[in-house]
């Protein structure tokens, strides 16, 4: 039955076949690439157009009408909103759930915890705007439950999203709060645990639970269902592990 049942749907997908338009939220940017060439594997047919960009701006747009299809989002505070209002016609569910690393391009002595920030040598830290990142948010939970957040908010250098934070932590600041997936891309092989980047103590701040939905833009489309199960799948939940994340 199960394979009469997949034979069914790459049936339906191969007669649809053509283009789904994914909103993505900055810090998958990273595994993007290695989820889309597993689900082509799949469905060698469906091309995966995806919008990068901060969970709160893509949600804004979605309201707005953009024409995405299928919104993968930094938390779930956003496809819970769109979903409430009808926007997002599948119940939000977790993908995967995300971390806080620092990241410097200089060495740094992270057995300092958050107090590192404090220091002197310390001028700029780069930080995703908490309006519309998720990952920003929790970057300032982070500090305030951490009791530097007062003393070093005049160096923040904010982002728009977590993606533009990496590249601000090591060129227009000394360190920043960034999505630890970043740090498994290729590109990032030169920063070393411990001497440029450190995990954030998990203690200081909401686990970061990212969700998906499909959108109304996206209902009834079988190639956009076949993405949204491919992303609760195992293999998509290898990839992602591979990228740092947890996944439930």
């Amino acid at each position: 039955m199960k394979k009469i049942l997949l034979v069914l749907c790459l049936s339906l997908v191969s007669l649809n076949a053509g283009e789904i338009k994914i909103a993505v939220a900055a810090n998958v940017s990273y595994a993007m690439d290695e989820l889309k060439k597993a689900f082509h594997a799949l469905y060698p047919e469906t091309k995966v157009q995806v919008t990068l960009g901060s969970s709160g701006k893509l949600t804004a747009q979605i309201k707005n009408g953009a024409p995405y299809q299928l919104f993968m989002a930094a938390n779930m505070k956003y496809p819970e909103a769109l979903y409430k209002d009808g926007i997002a016609v599948t119940r939000p569910l977790v993908y995967a759930q995300g971390s806080l690393a620092y990241l410097s391009n200089k060495q740094q002595d992270f057995t300092k915890g958050i107090a590192l920030i404090k220091d002197a040598t310390i001028h700029k830290i780069a930080v995703a705007n908490p309006k519309t990142a998720p990952y920003g948010k929790a970057a300032i939970e982070a500090m305030k439950n951490g009791g530097v957040l007062e003393e070093t908010e005049k160096k923040f250098v904010y982002a728009e999203s977590i993606s533009q934070t990496v590249s601000y932590a090591v060129t227009a600041a000394d360190i920043g709060f960034i999505a630890k997936s970043s740090l498994y891309s290729p590109k990032m092989a030169h920063f070393k645990e411990g001497v440029n980047w450190a995990d954030v103590d998990p203690k200081l701040y909401t686990p970061i639970n990212q969700g998906i939905v499909v959108l109304k833009n996206g209902e009834k489309n079988s190639e956009v269902a076949a993405f949204y199960t491919f992303m609760l799948s195992a293999k998509a939940k290898e990839i992602l592990l591979n990228y740092g994340y947890l996944v439930p």
